[in-house]
């Protein structure tokens, strides 16, 4: 009843049906899937063996177990009857039965329309679906068409996006060269520059050093990272932690005196990091020896109190004036010849001392003169009559002085109380 079909393999029923059957069970299964009910199609003749052989078809329509729709398909051969007195093989059998063969004829004929009639209701069914996918072809092919110019105008913006993360990636390259520069040249400068230098994080952690700072505070490569609470400089305190903590929370630079093991003196300064936005992110610190220069302050220091001891010593009020004329230091006997604090005195304008009665326009001319050409002058006589003590006649004498920037910055004045020699000039007898 089947044999395989030609070409390529199938499992299609009726690609697989032999001659005779096709159009039979095509109208069979189309009739019981409209009808829902068993087709028997009977007295159906195909060609088998090389003689006509009569089949009976059956469809059966079936449930499968998901509730679809299946169909049993039964094939019943029917056994020829052939009495004693039939002709032999190869000899032409006369039609027993006319009626029922031209019965037959009409039964083939109403299933052949039937079929024909399936056929081009098919054939009807599959032009709507071809019209109906060919609209939607058409739709599709304008979307797809939409889509296209769509995907262009994405290209383009993809080829501008494209241009200009190249544009984008260069200036990183050339940003990237430039830190790279940048990172060398600090690198360079931290390792050439011979002070103590040390960058922290604002929660006070190490984040570089400068070599010579290895040196001093006892440091290694693996401290970066590590909080400076956490490594023992050598100095005395205080606590570097703390300090770089304040410095960081208030925004103000902290400078202190300290001394290393050795008993060497540095000034360490802590200066908050600040970002180009203005922003506190850590603290600088760096150490600078002192100790030369500590050793000379206190030299200076006691060679300027031996000074003063021995001016004080001398009888000689002395005055020292600064570029302003104002009096930076005066001698024990200068206040205790003129009765004045060294609140009244010391700041004070030399012209405004004695209630202004030194405010003479030639003595003013003439310190003027000393700082401008570095020469000094003798025996000014000055009288100051102040109501605090009797009336004095003074000489003065100025000496230019080297200040610490400039040549005759200062003054050194010496006042000479010369009363009792006025005095006694004026009993002598003429």
């Amino acid at each position: 009843y089947l044999e395989p079909a030609p070409g390529q393999a199938s499992l299609n029923l009726l690609k697989m049906a032999r001659e005779g059957l096709l159009m039979e069970l095509r109208v069979a299964i189309d009739k019981a899937r409209k009808q829902n009910a068993p087709v028997r199609r009977e007295g159906l003749s195909i060609k088998q063996d090389g003689r006509m052989a009569q089949v009976t078809l059956q469809v059966i329509p079936m449930s499968g177990p998901a509730r679809e729709r299946n169909y049993l398909v039964l094939f019943e051969r029917v056994p020829r009857s052939r009495g004693p007195g039939a002709p032999g093989r190869g000899v032409p059998r006369p039609v027993a039965h006319p009626r029922r063969h031209i019965e037959n004829l009409r039964h083939e004929l109403t299933a052949t329309k039937e079929f024909l009639q399936s056929i081009i209701e098919e054939r009807e069914a599959a032009n709507q679906e071809l019209q109906a996918a060919n609209e939607e072809l058409l739709s599709g092919n304008e979307e797809l068409q939409s889509t296209n110019e769509e995907l262009e105008t994405a290209e383009e913006e993809v080829q501008s996006v494209n241009e200009e993360l190249t544009t984008v990636n260069e200036e990183l390259q050339h940003r990237n060269t430039e830190l790279f520069q940048l990172n060398n040249d600090l690198n360079n400068l931290l390792a050439g520059v011979n002070i103590p230098i040390i960058m922290l994080s604002s929660d006070a952690r190490i984040r570089r050093f400068t070599p010579t700072a290895a040196k001093v505070l006892n440091l290694i490569p693996a401290d970066l990272g590590r909080p400076i609470g956490d490594i023992r400089p050598g100095l005395d305190p205080p606590d570097l932690e703390q300090v770089c903590k304040h410095v960081v929370d208030t925004g103000t630079g902290v400078e202190l005196e300290v001394r290393d093991r050795d008993g060497r003196w540095h000034s360490l300064r802590v200066q908050p990091y600040t970002t180009t936005d203005n922003q506190i992110d850590g603290a600088l610190m760096t150490l600078e020896d002192i100790d030369a220069l500590k050793l000379r302050f206190e030299q200076v220091s006691a060679a300027r109190e031996h000074a003063e001891t021995i001016a004080n010593s001398v009888p000689l009020p002395l005055v020292l004036l600064d570029a302003d004329l104002r009096v930076t230091w005066a001698s024990r006997s200068f206040h205790e010849t003129f009765q004045l604090t060294p609140e009244e005195t010391i700041g004070h304008f030399v012209y405004e001392m004695g209630n202004g009665r030194w405010s003479l326009p030639a003595l003013r001319r003439a310190l003027t003169e000393v700082l401008e050409k570095n020469v000094g002058f003798h025996e000014f006589e000055v009288e100051d009559d102040d109501a605090r003590v009797e009336a004095k006649t003074m000489l003065l004498n100025a000496r230019p002085m080297q200040g610490a920037q400039k040549v005759g910055r200062m003054i050194l004045l010496a006042v000479d109380d010369i009363t009792t020699r006025k005095q006694a000039a004026r009993q002598l007898p003429l």
